[in-house]
């Protein structure tokens, strides 16, 4: 157990200011440090020079000098760009970025304590694996040897499926996005990453709704938000940064901070109105806000006249929700919501802002669905200080999502259809039928008795990766059931069903841990063989870019090159692909430098092929671009303003149309009408159709500044073109590209070369050479040929639709309210049941069978869990950080004062919180009013205990983090969204006693 080792009582200095002798000279910090080759501040820079200070020559300056290095913090989404200071090699300080747009030189206290992230001495140093029970050291050349040797006798036994490669929020985009071809490679879709279990219910509810799933305008445009609604996030600790752009707004606009929470968390002590509601009834809150805006006329009709489908059947669900209702529903009085509605209705443009207290839910698509309604029947999309700014937790589960890191996609959202498949292996000039051959097929599997092609089959989601090992293989949509699992970057103590993943550890073949820290995998089980640990470089001893939560790319240059034995992830990635015998095909267009691949081409290859989301323009040279002037950035709109990168949007936020060439600058706010398309303006997607039982679906009478087409209009593809007469804007190369996507070219053109020879069309034209090319579309042409030229005549590529409210295609076209599967409110049950069980994402789902048992007798308390400010994620490399571990030592619930003293609890005791399925928890009492009685939180960045006992002594010697504790989801229970299989971990129950 770390101690404080000071009062915290302020003390003279014994000696004179370090700066004093050079006070008459105009130098910063970063001037002296360049000058003088100390990098180390304060009191510390004392004890560092042994206790004197001298004056140091001019010579012995420039030996001396230190190095500034940009990189982005790698904690969570807000992307604040950190300094680093390095001296030889030796990364020996930090300041935050001051001319950042993002942080305006703050930085909170992970971010301040980043530098021993990476110097950290509790990392995983050399390979290792668990033999007779003992870890031992071995090479990296045996490692890759023996995993490749047992993956591929799985392989060869169980089919490629039975292998699970699980990546990392903690990727770079480029090793992402190699990491999801990898997988392709390899030939599976059982791949998955960290947005599973946080936000993959944001990004179906979203994109469902207007078209993409992502941060719609940013932190820095909140300061022009009039009103501020959070619900079901905690900026305040979660993003401590993002908080100081939200106070702007309050303080420069006055713009009242609502803040809806079970619990009264660190934003809520910021708020105007703090709203506290029943665990799980998001989506009646809401609706009880909305009765309040359709009863008194407040929505913005016109808005939705012209660019919203469904609104009506949203307005007959809403009627239901009185005020009464919703009080009985979600305990929140009808007066108050009255207030809240008043307060947005004559507060706009107002924002709203969520996180994984509304996406973490077995209906989690239809609260983030709501979200998105409210802000639709305000009005409040498209526009500056409007939106849903929906805040990531790590820093880069932005990327990783886009660039595919995900079971049911491909890089860019493209999903997993033979098309989708057909673009990429064009993109990476692979032999598609090559491809094909990778991928299991299960004959005659599917319904209708045809063959199930599992390369077009969406894979085990990693919330339910447990059940790929130990459900009966009968009961799975696969070969075999997963027989090796590889975590590369992921914590599973942020999992719920903690006992099940300990068994499903023990009865895998092979665990493979890829990580700088060994994490809860190396201890949670009782293995005593068959485990490896490789040491991960962090993303500091690498290079490559990040995506913030607004959708900006930022470059991170490499700080120090990695320590100890550990290599990049990309690297691995070829060390694995040599053994497995792919990586000259794989890495084809991708120089390799002794056996690590260039990253610059890496970034270069998934612009080729990213269409979808605009992550064509943001070339390394523009990205760096953007690093080296971000003083040239307006702090709220991000627009540079003059210097090299002028009119760009600071880190170009996707969509970031086109090819680099078209300097496409960025879309800050996405959906805006206010701006050409151009220039950053956009309309909402047309990804539905053009109709729906005889209705519109495109929008009516509004349109991108400057469009040429002033209605509604589908998304275009190359007969749009040439029935508008705009296909003539077409260059030679662009055409020929199209050619070679319609397949009458075997070549890909390359642009630049000399256009010579008959095209397609001067020649004989083939009969279905219309049919053929006009189906190339602005997904899947090569040249971006049809983006540019729909943006020239101002019109966005994807067409110009009405948002939907109401989703045809999931469980509950209009969201509804439904009660947890572990509810002690049984009345509620019987009016707002859950789901029937299913089989979806291979694998059996419970609803009914869970929720129709009643459990709120023996489990009274509601038990929900969330963040703190000190640790992040898992915690594994936050609770190895001194500097963090000093701050919070202890694992502990949250219980109310009434609740504490029913059962005889004392602040600061010990005691055994359990869930409704056996699993249990020895955690210390925090008696406090945030929590409402009959309700308890946890935090769930804590591991390294189970059930009581301390497993200090399972880590490898020097790998144990500071601070150990119990994880709150060994308590957690079963319970996952109805779309994307998202874990519930913010309202099941439990039940107290004193240890």
């Amino acid at each position: 157990m770390l101690r404080k080792k000071t009062s915290g009582v302020a003390r003279r200095p014994q000696r004179t200011s370090l700066l004093s002798n050079i006070s008459e000279k105009a130098l910063d910090r970063r001037a002296f440090l360049r000058g003088s080759g100390l990098a180390i501040g304060g009191l510390a820079a004392i004890g560092a020079t042994g206790g004197t200070v001298t004056r140091a020559s001019a010579q012995q300056a420039v030996q001396g000098a230190v190095q500034t290095v940009k990189s982005v913090c790698t904690h969570c989404s807000v992307g604040c760009t950190v300094v680093a200071e390095v001296n030889n090699g030796v990364w020996v300080g930090q300041e935050p970025g001051w001319d950042s747009p993002f942080n305006l030189g703050s930085h909170c206290a992970k971010g301040a304590s980043v530098r021993e992230h990476a110097h950290g001495e509790r990392r995983l140093k050399y390979p290792m694996k668990k033999e007779g029970g003992q870890w031992k050291r071995i090479s990296w050349e045996t490692a890759i040897n023996e995993i490749g040797d047992g993956m591929m006798k799985i392989r060869e036994e169980s089919g490629p499926d039975s292998v699970y490669w699980l990546g990392s929020a903690k990727h770079s985009n480029e090793q992402a996005y190699l990491f999801r071809k990898f997988a392709a490679y390899w030939g599976t879709n059982n791949v998955d990453h960290q947005a599973r279990i946080c936000h993959s219910t944001t990004v179906a509810g979203v994109a469902n709704t207007w078209g993409y799933g992502a941060m719609t305008n940013s932190y820095n445009d909140i300061h022009n938000s009039k009103a501020i609604f959070v619900i079901g996030g905690n900026p305040a600790e979660a993003h401590p940064v993002s908080l100081l752009h939200l106070l702007k707004a309050k303080e420069q606009n006055n713009a009242p901070l609502i803040v809806c929470d079970p619990r009264f968390t660190r934003t809520a002590a910021h708020a105007d109105e703090y709203v506290r509601f029943r665990p799980g009834s998001d989506v009646a809150l809401v609706w009880g806000i909305l009765w309040h805006i359709f009863e008194n006329s407040w929505e913005d009709k016109d808005f939705i006249r012209t660019r919203v489908w469904g609104m009506d059947e949203i307005r007959a669900e809403v009627a239901r929700w009185t005020p009464e209702e919703v009080e009985r529903v979600t305990g929140t009085p009808g007066s108050q919501l009255r207030r809240v509605a008043m307060t947005l209705a004559n507060n706009r443009p107002g924002t709203v802002i969520w996180c994984m207290g509304g996406t973490q839910h077995t209906n989690g698509n239809n609260n983030t669905r709501a979200y998105c309604i409210l802000q639709l029947a305000l009005g409040n999309m498209g526009t500056s200080g409007g939106g849903t700014n929906i805040f990531r937790g790590h820093d880069n589960v932005q990327g990783a999502t886009d660039l595919g890191v995900l079971a049911d996609t491909l890089p860019g959202y493209y999903g997993l259809a033979p098309g989708s498949w057909a673009h990429w292996a064009r993109v990476w000039e692979e032999d598609l039928d090559w491809l094909k051959d990778r991928f299991a097929v299960m004959e005659g599997a599917d319904a209708d008795g045809k063959d199930r092609m599992m390369m077009n089959f969406t894979g085990i989601p990693v919330s339910r990766w447990i059940d790929g090992v130990l459900e009966d293989r009968e009961n799975l949509d696969q070969p075999d059931n997963t027989r090796a699992m590889v975590l590369w970057g992921h914590a599973p103590n942020s999992q719920t069903r903690q006992k099940e993943m300990k068994t499903a550890m023990e009865k895998l073949d092979m665990l493979v841990v890829v990580d700088p820290y060994p994490t809860v995998s190396a201890v949670l089980h009782d293995r005593t063989d068959g485990v490896y640990l490789l040491p991960a470089a962090t993303q500091f001893e690498t290079r490559g870019s990040v995506t913030a939560s607004n959708r900006s790319l930022q470059w991170r240059d490499q700080v120090v090159a990695p320590l100890f034995e550990s290599k990049p992830d990309h690297t691995i990635l070829h060390m694995f692909a040599e053994k497995f015998g792919f990586a000259d095909r794989m890495f084809r267009n991708i120089a390799v430098e002794d056996g690590e691949p260039n990253v610059e081409d890496t970034t270069r290859e998934f612009n080729r092929g990213m269409w979808t989301i605009g992550y064509t323009g943001q070339s390394p040279e523009r990205m760096k671009l953007h690093m080296e002037n971000q003083h040239t950035f307006d702090r709220t709109t991000l627009r540079a303003v003059g210097g090299p990168a002028d009119g760009d949007y600071y880190g170009m936020p996707w969509p970031c149309w086109g090819t680099p060439e078209m300097k496409h600058p960025g879309t800050a706010n996405l959906y805006d009408l206010s701006l050409p398309v151009a220039e950053g303006g956009l309309t909402f997607r047309a990804r539905f159709g053009v109709e729906r039982d005889g209705q519109n679906l495109l929008a009516e009478g509004v349109y991108s500044a400057g469009s040429e087409i002033q209605d509604g209009y589908p998304e275009f593809t190359m007969a749009m073109l040439q029935e508008l007469g705009w296909d003539k804007d077409l260059s030679g190369y662009e055409r020929r590209a199209i050619e070679y996507v319609a397949g009458f070219r075997d070549q890909r053109p390359v642009a630049g070369e000399e256009e010579v020879g008959e095209t397609s069309q001067q020649g004989e034209i083939p009969s279905d050479y219309n049919e053929k090319v006009g189906g190339v579309n602005w997904k899947t042409d090569l040249s971006g040929g049809i983006q540019r030229v729909a943006i020239a005549h101002g019109c966005a590529p994807f067409g110009n639709a009405k948002a939907r409210a109401v989703v045809w295609t999931f469980p509950d076209p209009v969201p509804l309210h439904r009660e947890p599967l572990y509810s002690n409110r049984r009345d509620l049950v019987a009016d707002y049941p859950t789901y029937d069980d299913k089989k979806f994402w291979r694998v059996p789902t419970m609803y009914k069978s869970i929720q129709e048992k009643d459990f709120s007798e023996d489990y009274p308390i509601i038990l929900t869990s969330g963040r703190l400010v000190e640790y992040e994620g898992g915690g594994d490399e936050t609770r190895s950080n001194p500097w963090l571990a000093e701050l919070q030592q202890d694992m502990f619930v949250e219980i109310n004062p009434r609740d504490a003293n029913n059962l005889g609890v004392r602040d600061g005791s010990q005691v055994w919180v359990e869930g409704p399925e056996g699993g249990k928890v020895k955690v210390m009492a925090m008696v406090t009013e945030r929590v409402h009685s009959g309700v308890a939180f946890m935090p769930f960045h804590f591991g390294g205990h189970m059930e009581g006992v301390d497993l200090r002594d399972k880590y490898p010697d020097g790998a144990d983090p500071y601070v150990l504790g119990e994880s709150t989801n060994t308590a957690q229970t079963y319970g996952y969204d109805s779309v994307t299989q998202m874990q519930e971990t913010k309202a099941t129950l439990c039940k107290i006693w004193a240890a």
